[in-house]
Protein backbone atom coordinates (compact mmCIF):
# COMPACT_ATOMS: atom_id res chain seq x y z
CA UNK A 1 0.00 0.00 0.00
CA UNK A 2 1.56 3.29 -0.78
CA UNK A 3 2.48 5.70 2.21
CA UNK A 4 -0.19 8.35 2.50
CA UNK A 5 1.18 11.75 1.86
CA UNK A 6 -0.40 15.10 3.78
CA UNK A 7 0.27 18.11 0.81
CA UNK A 8 0.94 21.52 2.43
CA UNK A 9 -1.84 23.18 1.40
CA UNK A 10 -3.92 20.57 3.18
CA UNK A 11 -1.15 21.17 5.96
CA UNK A 12 -1.68 24.84 6.64
CA UNK A 13 -5.56 24.51 6.70
CA UNK A 14 -5.44 21.83 9.24
CA UNK A 15 -2.42 24.30 11.35
CA UNK A 16 -4.62 27.08 11.41
CA UNK A 17 -3.91 30.01 13.25
CA UNK A 18 -0.94 28.31 14.74
CA UNK A 19 1.35 31.36 15.13
CA UNK A 20 1.04 34.17 17.32
CA UNK A 21 3.46 37.07 18.09
CA UNK A 22 4.48 35.29 21.46
CA UNK A 23 7.94 36.68 22.90
CA UNK A 24 8.62 33.64 24.98
CA UNK A 25 7.59 31.06 22.35
CA UNK A 26 9.50 30.81 19.62
CA UNK A 27 8.52 30.13 16.25
CA UNK A 28 9.79 26.56 15.87
CA UNK A 29 8.24 25.52 19.15
CA UNK A 30 4.79 27.00 17.92
CA UNK A 31 5.19 24.86 14.84
CA UNK A 32 5.82 21.87 17.15
CA UNK A 33 3.18 22.59 19.02
CA UNK A 34 1.01 22.81 16.41
CA UNK A 35 1.89 19.15 14.39
CA UNK A 36 1.78 17.53 17.83
CA UNK A 37 -1.71 18.73 18.44
CA UNK A 38 -2.69 17.25 14.63
CA UNK A 39 -1.14 14.04 15.28
CA UNK A 40 -2.58 13.86 19.08
CA UNK A 41 -6.00 14.72 17.78
CA UNK A 42 -6.30 12.39 15.15
CA UNK A 43 -6.44 15.46 12.44
CA UNK A 44 -3.06 14.52 11.12
CA UNK A 45 -3.30 10.31 10.32
CA UNK A 46 -0.24 8.18 11.96
CA UNK A 47 2.32 7.18 9.07
CA UNK A 48 1.73 9.96 6.79
CA UNK A 49 4.60 11.40 5.28
CA UNK A 50 4.98 15.76 5.73
CA UNK A 51 5.71 17.85 3.19
CA UNK A 52 9.65 18.40 2.46
CA UNK A 53 11.11 20.90 4.67
CA UNK A 54 11.26 23.66 1.63
CA UNK A 55 8.15 23.06 0.53
CA UNK A 56 6.41 23.27 3.76
CA UNK A 57 8.77 26.61 4.73
CA UNK A 58 7.28 27.83 1.75
CA UNK A 59 3.74 27.39 2.48
CA UNK A 60 3.96 28.32 5.78
CA UNK A 61 5.98 31.72 5.10
CA UNK A 62 8.80 30.84 7.23
CA UNK A 63 12.29 29.82 7.25
CA UNK A 64 13.43 26.65 6.17
CA UNK A 65 15.90 26.28 9.51
CA UNK A 66 12.33 27.16 11.43
CA UNK A 67 10.49 24.33 9.77
CA UNK A 68 13.72 21.80 10.29
CA UNK A 69 13.94 22.87 14.11
CA UNK A 70 10.37 22.06 14.85
CA UNK A 71 10.22 18.78 12.64
CA UNK A 72 13.27 17.69 14.70
CA UNK A 73 11.91 18.14 18.01
CA UNK A 74 8.71 16.08 17.29
CA UNK A 75 11.35 13.51 15.83
CA UNK A 76 12.67 13.84 19.87
CA UNK A 77 9.74 13.49 21.55
CA UNK A 78 8.96 10.47 19.47
CA UNK A 79 5.97 12.31 17.11
CA UNK A 80 8.00 11.99 13.76
CA UNK A 81 10.33 9.16 12.35
CA UNK A 82 12.99 9.79 9.21
CA UNK A 83 12.58 7.34 6.72
CA UNK A 84 15.03 6.97 3.56
CA UNK A 85 13.18 8.25 0.65
CA UNK A 86 10.10 9.30 2.48
CA UNK A 87 11.09 12.08 4.82
CA UNK A 88 9.27 13.20 8.33
CA UNK A 89 6.60 10.26 8.84
CA UNK A 90 4.01 10.83 11.58
CA UNK A 91 3.93 8.15 14.45
CA UNK A 92 3.04 8.06 18.50
CA UNK A 93 5.80 7.65 21.28
CA UNK A 94 6.79 4.27 21.40
CA UNK A 95 5.48 4.57 25.39
CA UNK A 96 2.23 4.45 24.25
CA UNK A 97 1.47 6.59 27.08
CA UNK A 98 -0.35 10.03 26.83
CA UNK A 99 1.98 12.36 28.53
CA UNK A 100 3.05 16.22 28.24
CA UNK A 101 5.77 16.55 25.86
CA UNK A 102 7.53 18.85 28.43
CA UNK A 103 9.44 16.51 31.22
CA UNK A 104 8.43 16.35 34.63
CA UNK A 105 4.82 17.24 33.41
CA UNK A 106 1.94 15.42 34.89
CA UNK A 107 -0.15 12.75 32.44
CA UNK A 108 -2.42 14.42 30.08
CA UNK A 109 -6.06 15.68 32.19
CA UNK A 110 -8.12 14.95 28.79
CA UNK A 111 -10.92 17.60 28.56
CA UNK A 112 -11.10 16.87 25.15
CA UNK A 113 -13.43 13.65 25.51
CA UNK A 114 -16.77 14.45 26.26
CA UNK A 115 -18.39 10.76 28.47
CA UNK A 116 -18.95 10.35 32.05
CA UNK A 117 -17.18 7.27 34.01
CA UNK A 118 -18.95 4.14 34.68
CA UNK A 119 -21.45 4.50 37.77
CA UNK A 120 -22.41 1.37 40.37
CA UNK A 121 -25.20 -0.10 37.99
CA UNK A 122 -22.55 -1.12 35.20
CA UNK A 123 -20.69 -3.93 37.59
CA UNK A 124 -24.38 -4.69 38.35
CA UNK A 125 -25.34 -5.32 34.65
CA UNK A 126 -22.17 -7.32 34.19
CA UNK A 127 -22.98 -9.17 36.92
CA UNK A 128 -26.46 -9.98 35.84
CA UNK A 129 -25.02 -10.48 32.26
CA UNK A 130 -22.72 -13.25 33.39
CA UNK A 131 -25.61 -15.38 35.37
CA UNK A 132 -27.51 -15.08 31.98
CA UNK A 133 -24.78 -16.20 30.08
CA UNK A 134 -24.79 -20.27 30.52
CA UNK A 135 -27.93 -20.43 28.16
CA UNK A 136 -26.22 -19.16 25.20
CA UNK A 137 -22.98 -21.18 25.43
CA UNK A 138 -24.84 -23.56 23.21
CA UNK A 139 -24.51 -21.53 20.17
CA UNK A 140 -21.58 -20.01 18.56
CA UNK A 141 -21.45 -16.66 19.44
CA UNK A 142 -22.20 -15.10 16.02
CA UNK A 143 -24.81 -13.04 15.36
CA UNK A 144 -24.58 -10.43 12.95
CA UNK A 145 -27.97 -8.59 13.78
CA UNK A 146 -27.66 -9.34 17.78
CA UNK A 147 -29.45 -11.05 19.90
CA UNK A 148 -33.28 -10.75 19.83
CA UNK A 149 -33.81 -9.73 23.47
CA UNK A 150 -31.75 -7.38 22.82
CA UNK A 151 -33.38 -5.78 19.66
CA UNK A 152 -36.80 -5.76 21.02
CA UNK A 153 -36.04 -3.90 24.29
CA UNK A 154 -34.55 -1.16 21.86
CA UNK A 155 -37.22 -1.70 19.22
CA UNK A 156 -39.54 -1.13 22.31
CA UNK A 157 -37.74 2.07 23.53
CA UNK A 158 -38.46 3.65 19.99
CA UNK A 159 -42.18 2.76 19.52
CA UNK A 160 -42.23 4.09 23.09
CA UNK A 161 -40.72 7.76 22.02
CA UNK A 162 -43.21 8.05 19.14
CA UNK A 163 -41.75 5.67 16.23
CA UNK A 164 -42.78 2.32 15.88
CA UNK A 165 -40.55 -0.49 15.67
CA UNK A 166 -39.92 -3.98 15.17
CA UNK A 167 -36.74 -5.57 16.32
CA UNK A 168 -36.37 -6.85 12.64
CA UNK A 169 -35.93 -2.84 11.75
CA UNK A 170 -32.47 -3.19 14.68
CA UNK A 171 -28.77 -4.17 14.28
CA UNK A 172 -26.81 -4.21 17.03
CA UNK A 173 -23.18 -2.79 16.24
CA UNK A 174 -19.92 -1.83 18.28
CA UNK A 175 -20.34 1.32 19.06
CA UNK A 176 -22.53 4.33 16.99
CA UNK A 177 -19.15 5.36 14.87
CA UNK A 178 -18.49 1.64 14.07
CA UNK A 179 -22.28 1.47 12.70
CA UNK A 180 -22.10 4.55 10.84
CA UNK A 181 -18.59 3.14 9.24
CA UNK A 182 -21.48 0.53 8.24
CA UNK A 183 -23.87 2.50 6.32
CA UNK A 184 -20.94 3.62 4.83
CA UNK A 185 -19.72 1.15 3.21
CA UNK A 186 -23.18 0.01 2.36
CA UNK A 187 -24.42 3.29 0.73
CA UNK A 188 -20.97 5.37 -0.81
CA UNK A 189 -18.26 4.66 -2.44
CA UNK A 190 -14.95 6.97 -3.41
CA UNK A 191 -15.47 10.48 -4.02
CA UNK A 192 -18.99 10.29 -2.85
CA UNK A 193 -20.02 13.61 -0.78
CA UNK A 194 -21.48 13.14 2.48
CA UNK A 195 -23.41 16.40 4.28
CA UNK A 196 -22.36 16.93 7.26
CA UNK A 197 -23.61 19.60 10.11
CA UNK A 198 -20.73 22.34 10.70
CA UNK A 199 -19.63 21.77 13.25
CA UNK A 200 -20.47 18.33 13.73
CA UNK A 201 -18.67 14.83 15.63
CA UNK A 202 -14.91 14.46 14.74
CA UNK A 203 -15.01 10.95 14.65
CA UNK A 204 -17.37 11.40 12.20
CA UNK A 205 -15.36 13.56 9.82
CA UNK A 206 -12.65 10.60 10.34
CA UNK A 207 -14.87 8.17 9.14
CA UNK A 208 -16.22 10.23 6.15
CA UNK A 209 -12.29 10.62 5.10
CA UNK A 210 -11.33 6.78 5.84
CA UNK A 211 -14.36 6.17 3.40
CA UNK A 212 -12.59 7.88 0.50
CA UNK A 213 -16.07 9.99 0.91
CA UNK A 214 -15.84 14.16 0.49
CA UNK A 215 -17.91 15.83 3.42
CA UNK A 216 -19.83 18.90 2.22
CA UNK A 217 -20.77 20.76 5.30
CA UNK A 218 -23.89 22.88 5.99
CA UNK A 219 -23.43 25.69 8.65
CA UNK A 220 -25.70 25.91 11.69
CA UNK A 221 -27.09 29.26 12.51
CA UNK A 222 -28.24 31.21 15.92
CA UNK A 223 -31.24 30.03 15.54
CA UNK A 224 -29.76 26.06 14.94
CA UNK A 225 -30.16 24.28 11.29
CA UNK A 226 -30.53 25.78 8.61
CA UNK A 227 -33.11 23.94 6.42
CA UNK A 228 -33.10 25.96 3.23
CA UNK A 229 -29.25 25.70 3.16
CA UNK A 230 -29.70 22.05 3.83
CA UNK A 231 -31.84 21.87 0.71
CA UNK A 232 -29.93 23.86 -1.57
CA UNK A 233 -26.68 22.11 -0.97
CA UNK A 234 -28.64 18.73 -1.24
CA UNK A 235 -29.11 20.27 -4.97
CA UNK A 236 -26.35 21.25 -5.55
CA UNK A 237 -24.01 18.45 -4.86
CA UNK A 238 -26.32 15.37 -4.80
CA UNK A 239 -24.25 13.45 -2.07
CA UNK A 240 -25.47 10.18 -1.05
CA UNK A 241 -25.99 10.61 2.48
CA UNK A 242 -26.46 13.40 5.13
CA UNK A 243 -25.07 13.00 8.51
CA UNK A 244 -26.64 15.09 11.17
CA UNK A 245 -26.84 15.09 15.00
CA UNK A 246 -30.43 16.33 16.43
CA UNK A 247 -29.94 15.73 19.70
CA UNK A 248 -28.03 17.80 21.82
CA UNK A 249 -25.78 17.92 18.71
CA UNK A 250 -22.05 17.45 19.53
CA UNK A 251 -20.45 20.32 20.07
CA UNK A 252 -22.62 23.00 19.92
CA UNK A 253 -25.31 21.22 22.22
CA UNK A 254 -28.51 22.31 20.40
CA UNK A 255 -31.65 20.24 19.96
CA UNK A 256 -33.51 20.64 16.55
CA UNK A 257 -36.98 21.03 17.31
CA UNK A 258 -40.15 19.08 16.20
CA UNK A 259 -41.01 21.61 12.92
CA UNK A 260 -37.37 21.12 11.84
CA UNK A 261 -37.12 17.21 11.95
CA UNK A 262 -40.53 17.58 9.65
CA UNK A 263 -38.82 19.84 7.27
CA UNK A 264 -35.55 17.60 7.08
CA UNK A 265 -37.72 14.47 6.27
CA UNK A 266 -39.51 16.10 3.90
CA UNK A 267 -36.45 17.51 1.95
CA UNK A 268 -35.25 13.90 2.61
CA UNK A 269 -38.10 12.25 0.61
CA UNK A 270 -38.51 14.95 -2.51
CA UNK A 271 -34.98 14.44 -3.12
CA UNK A 272 -34.22 10.82 -2.19
CA UNK A 273 -31.75 11.50 0.17
CA UNK A 274 -30.69 9.04 2.52
CA UNK A 275 -30.43 11.31 6.55
CA UNK A 276 -28.34 9.34 8.99
CA UNK A 277 -29.25 10.62 12.17
CA UNK A 278 -26.95 10.00 15.16
CA UNK A 279 -28.86 9.89 18.77
CA UNK A 280 -25.99 9.45 21.08
CA UNK A 281 -27.13 12.00 23.48
CA UNK A 282 -31.12 11.42 23.16
CA UNK A 283 -30.85 10.33 26.88
CA UNK A 284 -28.93 12.78 28.41
CA UNK A 285 -32.00 15.88 28.61
CA UNK A 286 -32.37 17.69 31.90
CA UNK A 287 -35.41 19.59 31.94
CA UNK A 288 -37.81 17.13 29.50
CA UNK A 289 -36.73 15.01 26.70
CA UNK A 290 -36.23 15.72 23.25
CA UNK A 291 -38.92 15.70 20.22
CA UNK A 292 -39.77 12.32 18.79
CA UNK A 293 -37.01 10.78 16.60
CA UNK A 294 -35.91 12.68 13.40
CA UNK A 295 -37.13 8.91 11.75
CA UNK A 296 -40.47 9.62 13.52
CA UNK A 297 -41.27 12.39 11.01
CA UNK A 298 -40.04 9.89 7.57
CA UNK A 299 -42.82 8.11 5.94
CA UNK A 300 -40.13 7.03 2.67
CA UNK A 301 -37.78 4.93 4.68
CA UNK A 302 -35.00 7.86 4.40
CA UNK A 303 -33.92 8.04 7.44
CA UNK A 304 -31.32 5.86 9.20
CA UNK A 305 -30.73 6.14 12.86
CA UNK A 306 -28.22 5.55 14.99
CA UNK A 307 -28.29 4.72 18.72
CA UNK A 308 -25.38 4.29 21.64
CA UNK A 309 -25.04 2.93 24.95
CA UNK A 310 -21.76 4.88 25.09
CA UNK A 311 -23.16 7.93 26.83
CA UNK A 312 -26.14 7.08 28.30
CA UNK A 313 -24.58 4.58 30.09
CA UNK A 314 -20.76 3.44 29.73
CA UNK A 315 -17.89 4.46 26.58
CA UNK A 316 -16.54 1.01 28.02
CA UNK A 317 -19.66 -0.42 27.17
CA UNK A 318 -19.06 -0.68 23.18
CA UNK A 319 -22.22 -1.17 21.62
CA UNK A 320 -24.54 0.65 19.58
CA UNK A 321 -27.63 0.04 16.99
CA UNK A 322 -28.91 1.07 13.63
CA UNK A 323 -32.70 1.55 13.25
CA UNK A 324 -33.20 1.04 9.47
CA UNK A 325 -36.03 -0.47 6.96
CA UNK A 326 -36.39 -4.43 7.14
CA UNK A 327 -34.72 -4.01 3.63
CA UNK A 328 -31.63 -2.09 4.69
CA UNK A 329 -30.56 -4.01 7.87
CA UNK A 330 -31.02 -7.12 5.40
CA UNK A 331 -28.44 -5.37 2.79
CA UNK A 332 -25.79 -4.34 6.24
CA UNK A 333 -26.15 -7.40 7.16
CA UNK A 334 -24.98 -9.43 3.70
CA UNK A 335 -21.48 -6.24 4.42
CA UNK A 336 -20.90 -6.35 7.57
CA UNK A 337 -18.89 -10.03 7.40
CA UNK A 338 -16.36 -7.82 5.65
CA UNK A 339 -15.72 -6.48 8.89
CA UNK A 340 -16.76 -8.17 11.81
CA UNK A 341 -19.06 -11.20 13.25
CA UNK A 342 -21.04 -9.49 15.83
CA UNK A 343 -21.05 -7.54 18.93
CA UNK A 344 -19.90 -9.27 21.85
CA UNK A 345 -22.91 -11.80 23.67
CA UNK A 346 -21.64 -10.71 27.61
CA UNK A 347 -22.07 -7.22 26.13
CA UNK A 348 -25.25 -7.60 25.03
CA UNK A 349 -26.51 -9.16 27.90
CA UNK A 350 -25.11 -6.32 30.37
CA UNK A 351 -27.07 -3.67 28.33
CA UNK A 352 -30.21 -5.83 27.93
CA UNK A 353 -29.87 -5.77 32.09
CA UNK A 354 -29.35 -1.68 31.73
CA UNK A 355 -32.00 -1.01 29.63
CA UNK A 356 -34.73 -2.95 32.10
CA UNK A 357 -33.05 -0.78 35.25
CA UNK A 358 -32.31 2.54 33.05
CA UNK A 359 -35.29 5.02 35.08
CA UNK A 360 -33.52 3.61 38.60
CA UNK A 361 -30.10 5.31 37.56
CA UNK A 362 -30.83 8.45 34.29
CA UNK A 363 -32.50 10.30 35.99
CA UNK A 364 -29.96 10.96 38.66
CA UNK A 365 -27.28 11.04 36.10
CA UNK A 366 -29.06 13.68 34.08
CA UNK A 367 -29.45 15.36 37.49
CA UNK A 368 -25.70 15.03 38.34
CA UNK A 369 -24.77 16.69 34.52
CA UNK A 370 -27.09 19.35 35.65
CA UNK A 371 -25.42 20.76 39.10
CA UNK A 372 -22.05 19.78 36.61
CA UNK A 373 -23.45 22.10 34.36
CA UNK A 374 -24.35 24.74 36.33
CA UNK A 375 -21.08 24.66 38.35
CA UNK A 376 -19.20 24.70 35.15
CA UNK A 377 -20.81 27.49 33.65
CA UNK A 378 -20.46 29.86 37.28
CA UNK A 379 -16.11 28.88 36.99
CA UNK A 380 -15.96 29.79 33.57
CA UNK A 381 -17.85 33.63 34.05
CA UNK A 382 -15.32 33.77 37.07
CA UNK A 383 -11.72 32.77 35.78
CA UNK A 384 -12.86 33.58 31.51
CA UNK A 385 -15.40 36.62 31.56
CA UNK A 386 -14.41 37.29 27.82
CA UNK A 387 -15.70 33.91 26.24
CA UNK A 388 -18.89 33.54 25.47
CA UNK A 389 -21.45 30.95 25.99
CA UNK A 390 -23.09 29.83 22.93
CA UNK A 391 -25.70 27.69 23.92
CA UNK A 392 -27.08 26.96 27.34
CA UNK A 393 -27.32 22.83 26.79
CA UNK A 394 -30.37 21.40 27.72
CA UNK A 395 -28.96 18.06 27.17
CA UNK A 396 -25.81 16.54 26.63
CA UNK A 397 -22.12 16.85 27.99
CA UNK A 398 -20.13 20.11 26.68
CA UNK A 399 -20.27 23.83 25.99
CA UNK A 400 -19.31 25.09 22.68
CA UNK A 401 -17.62 27.57 23.46
CA UNK A 402 -16.78 30.87 21.58
CA UNK A 403 -12.85 32.72 22.06
CA UNK A 404 -12.96 36.98 21.63
CA UNK A 405 -9.85 35.99 19.38
CA UNK A 406 -8.95 33.33 16.67
CA UNK A 407 -6.66 31.27 18.99
CA UNK A 408 -8.23 27.59 19.55
CA UNK A 409 -5.44 25.73 17.90
CA UNK A 410 -2.33 27.60 19.73
CA UNK A 411 -4.50 27.77 23.02
CA UNK A 412 -5.18 23.98 22.74
CA UNK A 413 -1.27 23.40 21.92
CA UNK A 414 -0.12 25.43 24.47
CA UNK A 415 -2.18 23.65 27.29
CA UNK A 416 -0.64 20.18 25.81
CA UNK A 417 2.77 21.65 27.07
CA UNK A 418 1.20 21.60 30.89
CA UNK A 419 -0.48 18.43 30.53
CA UNK A 420 -4.01 19.39 29.72
CA UNK A 421 -5.95 17.79 26.30
CA UNK A 422 -8.73 20.58 24.97
CA UNK A 423 -10.91 20.17 22.08
CA UNK A 424 -10.11 22.94 19.67
CA UNK A 425 -12.98 24.29 17.20
CA UNK A 426 -11.13 23.21 13.79
CA UNK A 427 -11.40 19.55 14.56
CA UNK A 428 -14.78 19.86 14.57
CA UNK A 429 -15.06 21.44 11.29
CA UNK A 430 -13.54 21.56 7.91
CA UNK A 431 -10.68 23.24 6.45
CA UNK A 432 -9.28 24.97 9.36
CA UNK A 433 -12.85 26.55 10.41
CA UNK A 434 -13.93 27.63 13.92
CA UNK A 435 -9.97 29.10 15.17
CA UNK A 436 -12.69 31.03 17.66
CA UNK A 437 -14.34 28.32 19.26
CA UNK A 438 -13.36 25.68 21.50
CA UNK A 439 -15.85 22.48 23.03
CA UNK A 440 -15.41 21.74 26.75
CA UNK A 441 -17.06 18.74 28.78
CA UNK A 442 -18.47 20.09 31.86
CA UNK A 443 -18.02 16.19 33.52
CA UNK A 444 -15.83 16.17 35.74
CA UNK A 445 -16.52 17.24 38.86
CA UNK A 446 -16.86 20.34 39.48
CA UNK A 447 -13.51 20.99 42.15
CA UNK A 448 -11.68 19.27 39.35
CA UNK A 449 -12.59 21.18 36.50
CA UNK A 450 -12.00 24.51 38.57
CA UNK A 451 -8.69 23.08 39.45
CA UNK A 452 -7.91 22.33 35.13
CA UNK A 453 -9.45 25.82 34.56
CA UNK A 454 -7.13 27.59 36.78
CA UNK A 455 -4.31 25.56 35.81
CA UNK A 456 -5.55 27.14 31.86
CA UNK A 457 -5.54 30.50 32.97
CA UNK A 458 -2.44 31.59 32.95
CA UNK A 459 -1.64 30.32 29.49
CA UNK A 460 -5.07 32.33 27.99
CA UNK A 461 -4.07 35.28 29.17
CA UNK A 462 -0.72 35.77 28.36
CA UNK A 463 -2.17 34.47 24.75
CA UNK A 464 -5.10 37.15 24.84
CA UNK A 465 -2.28 40.18 25.77
CA UNK A 466 0.72 38.84 23.32
CA UNK A 467 -1.54 37.11 20.37
CA UNK A 468 -2.16 39.22 17.40
CA UNK A 469 -5.69 39.56 16.46
CA UNK A 470 -5.29 39.23 12.68
CA UNK A 471 -5.73 35.64 10.76
CA UNK A 472 -2.87 34.53 9.16
CA UNK A 473 -3.42 34.26 5.16
CA UNK A 474 -3.59 30.58 4.48
CA UNK A 475 -1.27 29.78 1.24
CA UNK A 476 -4.46 27.38 -1.01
Amino acid sequence: MAQRRTGSSSLVKLLGNWHQDLPRTPVYRQLADGLRLLILDGRLPLDSRLPGERELATALGISRTTVATALAQLRDEGYLASRQGSGSVTMLPESGQTVSPLTGRAATLDLSTAALSAGPEIHQAYANALIALPEHLGSTGYNQQGLPELRDVIAQRYAARGLPTTADQIMIVNGALSGFGLILRLLTGPGDRVVIDNPTYPMALSAIKGASCRAVPVSLTEDGWDTDGLAATIAQTSPRLAYLLADFHNPSGRCMDAATRAAIAEIAARTRTTIVADETMVDLWYEAPPPPPLAAFDDADRVITLGSAGKSFWGGLRLGWIRASTRTIASLIQIRDSLDLGSPVLEQLAAIHLFSEAETFLPQRRALLRERRDACAQTIKELFPEWKITVVPQGGLSWWIELPKPLATVFAASAESIGIRIGAGPRFGTDGAFERYLRLPFTLEPTQMRAALERLKPLWDNLAQTGNEYMRRVVV
